[in-house]
């Protein structure tokens, strides 16, 4: 049985202020990874609304199987780096090393911030930076094969990992200007935000300038495949020739029920759109599904993100959802 070792820390970009301007751009990271010791003891579900696997807290990497293929993965609007820990902790049980990042200002990791809900493309650099980082590199003792690198992303980590692809922003999300805003001025998480910018961009120096960046170009290609996870809307905001331009393996996977982003109006358009795109539908599946399975604590509160419906098991979802991020992970490039 693989021993999954788990690890945190935090770096910082330093050619990125934090969204108050006082200090570099904080980079908070998970990582999931194939380690030596005990495998862990069943613990009950910790306080909170996700349960998750089981894990060798700071345990010492493996290094028999160096270097290791990397996986990064990028969460939801809200969210947090261990929201794809049933993803994490599948993939570093097949021999990769996995690493999740809190998006500043758009975490439930830290306050949220209406400069993260609004800035989504300063996710990209995130994952680009990290990967450059030194931080988790010497806290794991890791080498990682710099031909096999990967990632993937849920709902706004699905277009993070686009970005990354070459996909290229027109608008944000919530900006007036945007044909496909509609008549929400944010999303659940912050239904007002889009009510926030003309105070931002009159007041802090720091959203002008990443405001400025929107239609820059995020792509890295030292990743070479991408797994969007439920592809909301935001996505209507990409430039549908940077969609073309998109020469890699990518797998979207959504749920045939999500009505927060409906197949045909995002995944599909997607994948209509990207020559080397495949789409994998999940019947009866909503956009909540790649959550992690709840505890009843989380099944109370928030029924919103846990309530399936019938016949749909979240727990076999995972792991099919897993199943096809190896093959895509291992197959060629």
């Amino acid at each position: 049985m693989t021993v999954i070792g788990f690890r945190k820390g935090t770096a910082f970009d330093g050619d990125r202020p934090n969204w108050d301007g006082t200090g570099p751009r904080p980079l908070g990271w998970a990582a999931w990874y194939p380690a030596v010791g005990e495998p862990p003891k069943d613990e009950p579900a910790r306080e909170g609304w996700f349960s998750n696997p089981c894990v060798a807290r700071d345990a010492a990497i493996d290094r028999t199987e160096q270097p290791y293929p990397l996986v990064l993965l990028s969460h939801g609007s809200g969210g947090s780096a261990s929201n794809l820990a049933w993803l994490a902790h599948h993939l570093a049980g097949n021999g990769f090393v996995v690493l999740a990042v809190n998006h500043h200002g758009h975490t439930g990791a830290e306050p949220y911030r209406a400069e993260g809900f609004l800035c989504l493309w300063e996710r990209a650099r995130d994952l680009s930076v990290l990967l450059d980082s030194q931080d988790w590199l010497q806290a794991l003792q890791v080498q990682v094969d710099m031909d096999r690198i990967f990632t993937g992303g849920f709902s706004a980590g699905a277009y993070t990992t686009l970005l990354l692809a070459g996909a290229i922003a027109k608008f944000s999300q919530f900006d007036p200007a945007n044909p496909f805003r509609g008549s929400n001025r944010g999303p659940l998480e912050f239904p007002t935000v889009a009510d926030e910018i003309p105070s931002l961009l009159e007041s802090s120096t720091v959203f002008r300038e990443s405001w400025a960046r929107v239609s820059h170009s995020y792509r890295d290609d030292r990743f070479k495949a991408f797994l969007p996870l439920a592809p909301a809307r935001s996505v209507l905001c990409f430039d549908e020739e940077s969609l073309g331009r998109i020469d890699r393996p990518v797998l979207v996977a959504t749920g045939g029920s999500d009505k927060i982003a409906p197949v045909k109006q995002c995944s599909q358009w997607l994948c209509d759109r990207i020559d080397r795109a495949q789409l994998e539908t999940i019947s009866g599946a909503g956009h909540y599904i790649f959550l992690p399975e709840p505890t009843e604590k989380g099944l109370k509160e928030q029924p919103q993100f846990f309530s399936d419906s019938p016949g749909v098991d979240r727990k076999s979802v995972h792991d099919h959802v897993a199943d096809l991020a190896l093959a895509l992970f291992k197959g060629p490039c």
